[in-house]
């Protein structure tokens, strides 16, 4: 059994706390052919990192900042199949309010509309796409989510789906577990260790800001 002890920790939202993959691939597929833009290669480059950064890679002639706009509305009513992860909700209950945030590559608006869905409660802290300069792979979201938090990089424990969401976390000097729910191990072996559900994971309060996670 693997363990680490961290002060906090900070989930991604999509394929971590709230399983979205078909509602995401359907609407940027729609997107897509909209557009007439090739989906296999939107969705090759989708997960993890914000919408505009993905619209000025593809189709760098729109205006991403609108196109985004649209795009996040149509997900965040888009209710088709969004539903809890498995044991994500018993997790961040186990958390002390204070110990935990979300840090994310969507707006505030499809987060909120994603963990209300999911029946998970809203954080007290969450960034957001809207709240950094430099979305994932860069450190900036997941060094914010710690200075919020009010606790070291070093003692942070990041929950991530994503390579790109991996590169972020371990730029900013945190230990991460990675999870399978969007792309296979092999893709997520830049994190300290890889997990296939939140099930795995038992999560004990040592003390006041320090958590003990155990991995099954």
């Amino acid at each position: 059994m693997t363990s680490f002890r961290t002060t906090a920790i900070l989930f991604d939202l999509d394929g971590v706390l709230v399983d979205s993959t078909r509602s995401i691939e359907r609407q940027w597929r729609a997107w897509a052919r909209e557009h007439g833009i090739d989906g296999d290669l939107v969705m090759a480059t989708s997960h993890g990192v914000r919408s505009r950064e993905i619209i000025k890679a593809v189709a760098p002639h729109l205006d991403a900042e609108a196109e985004a706009r649209k795009l996040e509305a149509l997900e965040a009513a888009d209710r088709d199949g969004v539903s809890v992860m498995s044991g994500a909700l018993d997790l961040v209950r186990s958390i002390p309010e204070d110990c935990w945030c979300v840090v994310t590559s969507g707006t505030r608006r499809l987060a909120e509309a994603r963990l209300q869905l999911a029946g998970i409660p809203l954080p007290k802290i969450m960034v957001t796409a809207d709240d950094v300069s430099h979305g994932k792979p860069h450190p900036e979201p997941y060094l914010k989510g710690a200075e919020l938090l009010r606790t070291k990089p070093g003692e942070c424990l990041v929950i991530e789906d994503a390579p790109a969401g991996i590169l972020a976390a371990r730029a900013g000097g945190m230990k991460v577990l990675g999870l399978t729910s969007t792309y296979p191990a092999s893709a997520l072996m830049q994190a300290d260790q890889v997990i296939q559900k939140l099930d795995q994971i038992r999560l004990s309060v040592i003390r006041p800001r320090e958590l003990l996670v155990e991995i099954a």
